[in-house]
């Protein structure tokens, strides 16, 4: 069971597109918590970036878990920023 509203760590283990937003390209991420191994969605609203709002699957990720929502993640950042020429390729 999660420990509440403290940081979390965990990976992006799946992107799944749900065709919900405006361009119907709206996908949920999914992260796995590395201490309790739950997994919990999140779409790119939560991502907390002064860049892109897009993370890929392998990430590691820092998280809180939503009060509302047990099921989500929520102010989603990054670990591992990747190198810019790395990322367009």
């Amino acid at each position: 069971m999660s420990s509440g509203g403290g940081p979390r760590h965990g990976t992006i283990v799946d992107r799944r597109p749900s065709g919900g937003g405006l361009s119907g390209a709206l996908g949920t991420y999914v992260v796995r918590d590395d201490e309790d191994e739950r997994y919990y969605g999140f779409d790119y609203r939560q991502i907390v970036t002064e860049g892109f709002r897009t993370i890929r699957t392998g990430e590691r990720v820092r998280f809180h878990v939503s009060a509302e929502s047990p099921d989500r993640a929520k102010f989603v950042i990054r670990l591992d920023q990747p190198d810019p020429a790395e990322y367009y390729r």
